[in-house]
């Protein structure tokens, strides 16, 4: 899932975006409400965070522009005003939730978590199941054949991915750019090393095995077709 977060306090977004990363979302930032304005217009993201007092153009001028264009992305509102007029406010405006500077950082995820969990829905969507493989978005949990795997943050966001994407073959440039948010290096191994750790957890100990190389190409997770 992707977030976008429009932040103009540049501690707080750099903060707030290492977080969210590591519990597995992809997240692109924004300082200015403008800037935020046009990736929230242009890209796809599942959730908005935004900040109410920003140059340019304030949190609130942003959520107006956002609903007179159709976007319906939940967003939670972030400010360091605890007035019950602006909280309203933003509630009229469309916005999901309301979170109050300062905070703790697990008070923000809970209420991520929770907003994401409320606009998906079902339990079916928030799970990704090929073959006896289950990865369980909300929860942060793989299992394969009922076993629990342990997996880091990269390794899960990888994971994720190559589920999301099943049976297409994934080039490097695109793993990295999803899961690194890098450009890639073809000087640097480092997705082939998480690559090689992530199979040793998802296929070394089960049947049939489920991530593939293809040479010169990338890498594939598919169910391999059986002889009949």
């Amino acid at each position: 899932m992707k977030i976008l977060i429009v932040e103009d306090e540049i501690k707080t977004g750099e903060y707030l975006r290492q977080g969210l990363r590591e519990a597995g979302f992809a997240v692109d930032l924004a300082h200015d409400g403008l800037e935020g304005l046009h990736l929230a217009l242009e890209g796809e993201h599942d959730l908005l965070i935004l900040d109410v007092m920003l140059p340019g153009m304030d949190g609130w001028q942003v959520l107006t522009q956002l609903r007179l264009r159709h976007k319906t992305m939940p967003v939670l509102f972030l400010t360091a005003r605890d007035q019950v007029e602006d909280r309203v406010k933003g509630l009229e405006l469309g916005a999901d939730d309301y979170l109050v500077k300062p905070f703790s950082f697990a008070e923000l995820l809970a209420r991520v978590r929770t907003i994401l969990r409320r606009g998906r829905g079902t339990v079916e969507a928030t799970t990704l199941q090929v073959a006896d493989l289950e990865l369980d978005l909300l929860r942060r949990r793989v299992s394969r054949d009922g076993r629990r795997l342990t997996l880091t943050a990269k390794e899960f966001g990888l994971l994720e991915l190559l589920m999301r994407r099943q049976g297409e073959v994934l080039p490097r440039s695109l793993i990295a750019s999803q899961v690194w948010d890098m450009n890639f290096d073809s000087d640097t191994n480092v997705i082939d090393v998480a690559m090689r750790r992530l199979r040793a957890k998802v296929d070394d100990d089960f049947e049939p095995k489920l991530i593939h190389t293809v040479r010169g190409m990338g890498y594939v997770l598919e169910v391999p077709e059986t002889d009949a």
